[in-house]
C-alpha cells in the first residue's frame, strides 16, 4: 500500500504526470521530452530519476542515447490516464509527440541518405533541381494555384507551364508589374498578378486548387490569418503547401530581408493550419544549410 501511495503522490505532479502520459505512448530521450515540455534538461532529469527510483519508469540504452519507457503497474495508469483531462498541457504534449516523432524518422532517413550514393552526391552530369523540379511539375494535374506572395513570380512562372491558372499576390506594386511584364515577354498567358496582402487576399473563396507560400508567410503581420484566408480561397479538397524558415537566431534577417518573424516551429504552422481548418496536415523540415546560419527549410502541408 504504501508504494501505491508512493507513486501517486510522485505523480501528482503535473510535470511528472505528462510524462508518465507520454511515455505511456512512447519510449523517449530525455532531448526528446526537453522539446515537448518545453523544460530544461536538470528539470527532466529531475523528475526522471524520482520516476525510476520509485519503480516507474526505467532506461533503455541505445549507443550514446539513453531511452527511458514506462514501466509503472498497469493498474496504476488506469488510475492516472483519466487525470490527463486536468492538465491543460496534456493535448499539446500529444501533437508535440507527434512531431518528435516524425523529426525521430527525419533524423534516421537523414543517417542513411548520407551513407547512400556518397560518390557523385555533389555533381552528376545532367542531374539538377531544376530539372527534376520540371519533370514533377509535368506530372502533376492541371491546377488553379495561388502562388501568396509571390514576389517578381519566378515560380509562378515555373507552376504555370503545367497549371490551368495561376494567380500571383504580391503587396508590392513594382514586384506585380515587373512580374506580370515578364509573363507577357514569355507568352505566359495562364499567369495573372494581383496587388494584394496575404491576410486579405483578392480572390474569391472556393475557387483554388492550391494554396501555396513559398518563403513568404514569415513576412506576414498575422501568419495565422494568412493560413486562414488560404482555407477560404481554397475549394473543398484543395491542398495547402507552406515553404518557409524553421524558427532561428539570424536577428539580422529582419534588416537585410525585412523578415517580420524569424521562422516558425513545427508545433506553430500546425496550429495555423488546424485551427484554420486543414485536414491531414504533414510537416518536416527539407532542408538543412551547410553553412552559417545553418537555416533549415520546413514543409507543411495540408487539405480543405
Amino acid at each position: 500500500m504504501a508504494s501505491i501511495l508512493k507513486s501517486l503522490r510522485l505523480a501528482a505532479d503535473a510535470n511528472r504526470l505528462r510524462i508518465l502520459l507520454l511515455l505511456d505512448r512512447e519510449e523517449l530521450s530525455v532531448s526528446e521530452l526537453q522539446e515537448i515540455l518545453a523544460q530544461g534538461q536538470s528539470q527532466i532529469s529531475t523528475h526522471l530519476a524520482q520516476l525510476k527510483q520509485a519503480g516507474l519508469a526505467d532506461a533503455r540504452r541505445t549507443g550514446k542515447n539513453a531511452f527511458y519507457r514506462l514501466t509503472a503497474p498497469p493498474a496504476l495508469m488506469d488510475v492516472l490516464r483519466p487525470a490527463a483531462g486536468e492538465v491543460p498541457e496534456v493535448e499539446s504534449d500529444r501533437q508535440a509527440l507527434r512531431l518528435a516523432l516524425r523529426r525521430r524518422q527525419d533524423r534516421m532517413r537523414h543517417y542513411f541518405d548520407e551513407l547512400a550514393g556518397k560518390f557523385g552526391r555533389q555533381y552528376v552530369p545532367g542531374r539538377s533541381w531544376k530539372g527534376i523540379a520540371e519533370a514533377l511539375l509535368k506530372l502533376m494535374p492541371p491546377l488553379v494555384i495561388a502562388d501568396l506572395g509571390a514576389g517578381e513570380g519566378s515560380i509562378s512562372q515555373l507552376m504555370a507551364q503545367r497549371a490551368k491558372k495561376v494567380i500571383a499576390i504580391d503587396n508590392s506594386e513594382k514586384m506585380v508589374e515587373f512580374g506580370a511584364e515578364m509573363a507577357r515577354e514569355h507568352g505566359i498567358f495562364n499567369l495573372e498578378y494581383r496587388l494584394g496582402d496575404l491576410e486579405d487576399v483578392p480572390i474569391r473563396g472556393g475557387t483554388v486548387d492550391l494554396a501555396f507560400f513559398s518563403q513568404a508567410l514569415h513576412h506576414a503581420i498575422h501568419p495565422e490569418r494568412a493560413v486562414a484566408e488560404a482555407f477560404r480561397i481554397l475549394k473543398p479538397g484543395g491542398r495547402i503547401a507552406i515553404l518557409d524558415l524553421n524558427r532561428h537566431h539570424f536577428e539580422e534577417a529582419r534588416e537585410m530581408y525585412a523578415d517580420l518573424w524569424l521562422g516558425f516551429t513545427e508545433p506553430e504552422l500546425e496550429r495555423f493550419m488546424k485551427d484554420a481548418g486543414f485536414r491531414n496536415v504533414e510537416i518536416a523540415v527539407v532542408h538543412k544549410e551547410q553553412e552559417a546560419p545553418y537555416l533549415e527549410t520546413v514543409l507543411a502541408t495540408g487539405e480543405k
